[in-house]
């Protein structure tokens, strides 16, 4: 977890189950040729529903993000504002948080490449809702390709 003195990476952790149960949601409304809640997000194939725990809350100070690609592709991390909620099934867009962090990887490039400007002000938004939340939910859009098995990541805070 600790990367340096000082220093507290949390990891993205891939809620399978959480995914899963949003999914149903989708064959379930369809299934009874239903239409979702006014505003309801639902998930779409290539989404995936991540969290990260925060093992601390207060004294946060965002780094920076640590993406890793195995393969060229694009990865959009969304930020949910819901709080203390296992359960995202009815999510409504108005509770995703802007701005979003988009990180992507060129054919033959080694790094991961974002937006520096949102990515920094999409962490500092983090490290300041970490301070009333235990967990937060993120859901991350995979294109071009990108699969969640061939990404790992993480936020680095100085604590």
């Amino acid at each position: 977890m600790a990367a340096a003195s000082g220093m507290l990476e949390l990891p993205f952790i891939h809620d399978e189950q959480l995914t899963r149960c949003m999914r149903l949601r989708f064959q379930s409304l369809q299934q009874k040729k239903m239409k979702p809640q006014d505003g309801e997000k639902l998930l779409h194939p290539n989404e995936h529903i991540y969290r990260v725990d925060f093992i601390q809350q207060h004294n946060l100070h965002f780094i920076r993000w640590n993406i890793q690609m195995e393969r060229p592709g694009k990865v959009m991390v969304t930020g949910t504002s819901q709080h203390w909620t296992p359960d995202l099934t009815h999510l409504m867009n108005r509770q995703l948080l802007e701005p979003v962090g988009i990180f992507w990887k060129k054919p033959g490039a080694k790094e991961v490449e974002c937006n520096e400007a949102d990515a920094q002000e999409f962490g500092e938004r983090v490290a300041e809702l970490a301070q009333i939340r235990k967990v937060m939910y993120f859901l991350l859009a995979f294109t071009d390709g990108l699969e969640p098995a061939q990404l790992k990541g993480s936020i680095l805070f100085k604590a």
